[in-house]
């Protein structure tokens, strides 16, 4: 996922990640966008993750210009990096329309398709 993200334009923190956690800095993604806003908008669209600060963040901690994702949950149901490049383009696609409930909805429905895909451990 880390990687999938880079390559459309956000910025890890550290470079890339060994780890099943990674901090993007949202900003060379698009530089108005915080992370408080990231995390409302895509709880809406059934994508989980949280605001965090980045090194050096102009923004209070209230509102932060980036976000902490962790992929144990999917990766524990089965994804891969296949999944992964498309969660990555879930998360894209509902940023750039974050304003557009329409986006957001149907964002949200592909989401819960891709996890009845995957279901959870039984």
């Amino acid at each position: 996922l880390a990687e999938a993200l880079a390559v459309r334009g956000f910025r890890l923190v550290s470079g890339g990640t060994d780890t099943h956690m990674m901090v993007v800095d949202l900003r060379p993604f698009d530089a108005e966008l915080t992370g408080k806003e990231a995390q409302a908008v895509l709880d809406l669209a059934g994508i989980t993750l949280n605001k965090n600060t980045v090194p050096n963040d102009p923004r209070s901690p209230f509102v932060t210009s980036g976000v902490r994702i962790g992929t144990p949950s999917v990766t524990t149901q089965g994804m891969r990096e296949g999944e992964m490049s498309t969660i990555a383009d879930f998360i894209v696609t509902t940023l750039k329309g974050r304003n557009d409930s329409a986006v957001i909805e149907e964002v949200r429905t592909k989401v819960a398709a891709l996890c009845a895909a995957f279901p959870a451990y039984r």
